[in-house]
């Protein structure tokens, strides 16, 4: 983990880039789920990215005890 902060903190453009990415088409898809009234679709792109439930289903899976 380290060494991937230490990666973006060297390279803060690459990293601008890759949001811009994930929000080009995170909101390309949340715009065309609710022009199709799809509820379900927008509410879990939106849910799932704003409250960040990926990463507490990682942190919930992998409670593992660090060694050191």
């Amino acid at each position: 983990m380290e060494l991937l902060l230490e990666f973006f903190k060297g390279h803060p453009i690459l990293l601008a880039l890759i949001f811009v990415w994930e929000a080009f088409w995170k909101l390309i898809a949340m715009w065309k789920s609710a022009r199709k009234n799809q509820i379900v679709w927008f509410l879990c792109i939106a849910l799932i990215h704003i409250i960040g439930i990926l990463p507490i289903i990682y942190l919930l899976t992998n409670d593992k005890k660090e060694e050191g």
